[in-house]
């Protein structure tokens, strides 16, 4: 079942409790592919430096961040970021996850879809990237529903939240591949 009701929120519209809650509630289900994200929120202060070093991201133009807003309860459900930002080849890395509840209703496929274009039309950026796990088979359905085509598989490098090297899929989309 498809759930509509939500919207994409930009850093500036974000308060660090909220997305200290958002870690906490999936710290266990996003552990070993975000394990960056989980170790700089594991308290409300990290939280907040954690936010605050985003802003200044976002300020030098190397990296952007989105938040999914359930519009029902007001709670972030979902975090897209974007970064590799490489302006010399105009290509970058989208990484996402959503709230574990929120799982199979289509919220994150559409924000990836929303955060895309942005990618696209407002980074002029050429090709957009994606990296995962090779067993996170929804975050690999997400990329292929996008538009995004299996490159290749880079060996050991990831360092999970375990501290294991694990090697990814790696998709990629061109501009001019793009609808």
């Amino acid at each position: 079942m498809k759930f509509t009701n939500w919207k994409l929120d930009k850093i500036e519209d974000i308060h660090a409790e909220d997305f200290f809650w958002l870690i906490d509630r999936n710290r266990n289900h996003i552990n070993k592919t975000f394990p960056v994200t989980v170790s700089n929120c594991i308290d409300l202060e990290k939280a907040t430096e954690f936010i605050a070093n985003n802003i200044q991201i976002e300020k030098d133009k190397t990296g952007y961040y989105f938040y999914i807003r359930n519009l029902e309860t007001n709670d972030l459900i979902g975090y897209i970021c974007i970064k590799k930002i490489d302006f010399n080849i105009s290509k970058c890395e989208l990484a996402y996850f959503i709230d574990k509840n929120f799982e199979g209703k289509g919220i994150i496929s559409k924000a990836v879809s929303d955060v895309i274009a942005i990618c696209f039309k407002e980074l002029s950026m050429n090709k957009i990237f994606i990296c995962t796990s090779k067993i996170n088979f929804g975050s690999q359905q997400i990329a292929l529903k996008n538009g995004f085509i299996q490159e290749g598989i880079l060996r050991e490098e990831f360092k999970n939240g375990e501290g294991i090297l694990e090697d990814i899929n790696y998709y990629g989309l061109l501009k001019s591949d793009y609808k």
